[in-house]
C-alpha cells in the first residue's frame, strides 16, 4: 500500500494498480516533486514528503471516481482476513506445538517414573537377594558351627572311649601278667615236686618197666607161635582140597570181573546221563530243560513249556531291509524243523551290541528249537580238554529231540586262521574238531556264528556258513524307535506304578526323544539300553525321584564322552593289531619254516 500513502524509502511516490490513471503532477516520474528533488546526501535516509500527502489524496479522489473503487476495497479487505488467517493459523501452530511440548514433557516424565520405579524395583530384589544371601550365610554358618561342634563332641567321646580302652587293656595287661607269673610259679612247683618224688621213686619204675617188658615179650612169642600153627594146620588142608583151591579161584576171578566191570559200566552210564540230562562245560546258557532243573524250579520250567510262541523280532529294533532278511531266515528254520531238514549254518557280524544275541534266542524260541549259548573265549583256558569238550557239546546236541540252535559268541576267538604263531596246538586241534563235526549239513542242529571281525576266520570256517548277515549300527530313524523303546521301559512305566519312587517331570516326552535320537549317533542299541538305565538310576539317585530334562541331558552327554573314548580306543588297538599282524606276516616271509606232518582236516 506504498503507493496509496506515499511512504518509500528514498522515493516519495509508488506504483498504481493496473488501470489507474496516473496522479496529476507526476509526470510518470517516480522521483519527482515539482521540479524538487531531495539532498542526494540524505537519499538514503527516511524523510517526511508531503508531496507524498497530496498525491495520495489525489489518488484517492481518483479511486473514488474510478469504477474499480469497490473491488479495490474489497482486494484490500480479502488481504487483510488473509493476514489474519494465517496469523491465526500460525497461532493455532504455535499452540499446537506448546501441546504437543507439554505431551512430550509428561511423556518424559512418566519415562523417568517408569525408570525410577524399576530402579526402585531392581534395588528392592537386588536387597532382598541381599538379604536372602545374608540368611543362607547365617543359616550355613549355624551348619558349620553344628558341625564344628558334633565333630568336637565325636572326637571327645572318642578319646575318651580310647582312653578308656586303655585304661581296660592296661588292666587287663596287669591281670594276665599276674596270672601268667602265678601259673609260672605253680608249675614250677609242681615240677619241683614231681622231679622230687620221681628222684625217690626211680628205682621203684625201672623195676616196675623191666617186669613189664617181660610180660610183653613172651606174650607176642605166645601169639606167633598160635598163629603160625594155625596157619600151617589151614594151609595143609586147604592144598590137599582140590575143590576149595578150585572154588577159590574162580571166585578171585569172578571178583576181579565185577570190579572192572562196575567200572567201565559206571563210566558208561555218567556218559550217558552227562550226555542225555547234564549240560556240557563249554555251554554257557541254553533253554534245554533238564531233570536236575526240573527238580529244582518245577513252577519255573512249567511256565517255560507252557509259554506262547513269540515273534521272532520281539524287543528287537533294527533296519527295516535287516528285519525283513531276518524274518526270511526264520520262517526257513522253522519249517526246516517242521519237516526234519537239514539246517542252514549262519553268520553273524558287525559291531558289538547290536542284536545279534537276542536275535539268535529269538531265532530258536520262534522255530521250536532248543538254543545253546558258547563263547569263544571259554575255549583256550582248557587246553588238551577242548578236543573231548568239543565232543561233548556235539555229542549233547545230538540227544535233542527238538534240535539245538548252537549259538556260539565271539567265535573268532577260538576259530581263526590255523597259524602256528597266532594259535596253540591245543586250540588248533580243537578247531580240528569242530571242523570235523560241522563238516556235514544236520537235521540235529543249527550253528550260528557271532564275530566282530569275521576276516580272522579259517577258510574252511567260511566254507562251512551257508549264509552271512551284517548288523549295523542303528541309523536315525533306529535310534529314535530304540530311544522311546527304552525310555517307556526304564522310565515311564517305572513311574507310572504306583509302588515306586521314580516321578518324571513336566516336558515333552516326545519332542525329547527326537532330540536324544539326533544327538547319540554312533551309538548301538546296547549303548542306548544302557542309557535308559542311566536315566533310572539319575533319577532313583535325586533327592526328590524327579526326572528332569536337565539330567536326561547330563546322561545323554555322559554317554556320548564314553563313546567318543571307546571310538578312540578302538582306533588305537586296530592300528596296533594291523601293525602286529603285519610284522607277523614279514617275519613269516624271511623265515623258512620246515613241513610239518599233515594234519587230517575234515
Amino acid at each position: 500500500m506504498s503507493w496509496l500513502f506515499g511512504m518509500n524509502k528514498g522515493q516519495g511516490g509508488g506504483q498504481l494498480p493496473p488501470g489507474f490513471p496516473p496522479p496529476p503532477g507526476s509526470g510518470g516520474d517516480s522521483g519527482g516533486n515539482d521540479g524538487k528533488t531531495p539532498d542526494k546526501s540524505r537519499s538514503d535516509a527516511y524523510t517526511f514528503d508531503s508531496a507524498a500527502l497530496e498525491r495520495a489524496a489525489q489518488a484517492a479522489k481518483t479511486l473514488e471516481r474510478s469504477a474499480h473503487a469497490k473491488d479495490a476495497l474489497e482486494l484490500s479487505k480479502m488481504q487483510e482476513q488473509t493476514i489474519q488467517i494465517e496469523n491465526q493459523k500460525k497461532i493455532k501452530e504455535m499452540e499446537g506445538q506448546i501441546e504437543q511440548m507439554k505431551l512430550e514433557q509428561a511423556r518424559v516424565m512418566e519415562e523417568e517414573k517408569r525408570k525410577t520405579l524399576r530402579e526402585e524395583t531392581k534395588l528392592s530384589q537386588q536387597k532382598s537377594q541381599y538379604q536372602d544371601q545374608l540368611a543362607r550365610k547365617r543359616y550355613d554358618d549355624q551348619l558349620a558351627q553344628q558341625a564344628r561342634l558334633n565333630e568336637e563332641n565325636l572326637r571327645k567321646q572318642e578319646e575318651s572311649v580310647q582312653k578308656q580302652e586303655q585304661m581296660k587293656r592296661g588292666s587287663m595287661e596287669y591281670q594276665a601278667e599276674l596270672n601268667h607269673k602265678n601259673d609260672m610259679k605253680r608249675i614250677e612247683a609242681e615240677l619241683r615236686g614231681k622231679a622230687k618224688i620221681d628222684r625217690e621213686n626211680q628205682d621203684i619204675l625201672k623195676e616196675q618197666i623191666r617186669l613189664r617188658a617181660q610180660e610183653d615179650r613172651k606174650t607176642r612169642l605166645e601169639s606167633i607161635k598160635t598163629a603160625g600153627a594155625v596157619l600151617g594146620e589151614g594151609f595143609k588142608a586147604f592144598i590137599s582140597d582140590w575143590d576149595k583151591v578150585t572154588a577159590t579161584a574162580a571166585g578171585i576171578t569172578l571178583a576181579a570181573a565185577g570190579i572192572y566191570g562196575a567200572k567201565y559200566s559206571i563210566g558208561v552210564a555218567a556218559r550217558y546221563t552227562e550226555a542225555r540230562l547234564g549240560k556240557p562245560s563249554l555251554v554257557r546258557e541254553t533253554s534245554r530243560i533238564t531233570v536236575l532243573e526240573t527238580l529244582k524250579h518245577p513252577i519255573k520250567i512249567g511256565k517255560k513249556i507252557f509259554k506262547k510262541k513269540e515273534e521272532v523280532l520281539s524287543g528287537i529294533i533294527l533296519k527295516p531291509e535287516l528285519e525283513e532278511r531276518l524274518r526270511d531266515v526264520a520262517i526257513a528254520t522253522s519249517h526246516t524243523k517242521k519237516n526234519n531238514g537239514f539246517y542252514r549254518n549262519l553268520l553273524m557280524y558287525g559291531p558289538p551290541g547290536t542284536g545279534k544275541t537276542m536275535f539268535a534266542k529269538n531265532l530258536a524260541k520262534h522255530s521250536g528249537m532248543d538254543y545253546a549259548i558258547m563263547t569263544g573265549g571259554d575255549v583256550a583256558p582248557m587246553g588238551k580238554e577242548g578236543v573231548s569238550a568239543m565232543h561233548k557239546v556235539f555229542d549233547w546236541a545230538q540227544t535233542s529231540r527238538k534240535g539245538v540252535l548252537l549259538f556260539v559268541d565271539e567265535a573268532d576267538a577260538f576259530l581263526r586262521k590255523r597259524n602256528r604263531e597266532l594259535i596253540s596246538e591245543d586250540m588248533r586241534a580243537t578247531l580240528n574238531a569242530f571242523l570235523y563235526r560241522t563238516g556235514e549239513q544236520s537235521n540235529k542242529f543249527m550253528i550260528v556264528l557271532a564275530s566282530n571281525t569275521p576276516e580272522q576266520f579259517d577258510w574252511a570256517i567260511n566254507d562251512r556258513l551257508d549264509e552271512m548277515v551284517e548288523f549295523s549300527l542303528p541309523n536315525l530313524e533306529e535310534r529314535n524307535r530304540l530311544v522311546r523303546q527304552y525310555f517307556d521301559k526304564y522310565v515311564l512305566q517305572p513311574a507310572f506304578e504306583a509302588k515306586g519312587r521314580l516321578k518324571v517331570a513336566e516336558f515333552d516326552f516326545d519332542k525329547k526323544c527326537t532330540e536324544i535320537a539326533e544327538k547319540i549317533e554312533g551309538l548301538s542299541g546296547r549303548e542306548i539300553s544302557k542309557l535308559g538305565v542311566g536315566w533310572q538310576a539319575a533319577a532313583y539317585a535325586s533327592e526328590s525321584g524327579v526326572l528332569t530334562e536337565a539330567m536326561i541331558d547330563e546322561k545323554v552327554k555322559d554317554a556320548m564322552k564314553s563313546h567318543e573314548k571307546k571310538v578312540i580306543w578302538q582306533e588305537d588297538h586296530s592300528i596296533y593289531t594291523t601293525a602286529d599282524q603285519r610284522t607277523l606276516s614279514q617275519k613269516a616271509a624271511s623265515m623258512v619254516i620246515p613241513k610239518a606232518p599233515a594234519v587230517p582236516e575234515s
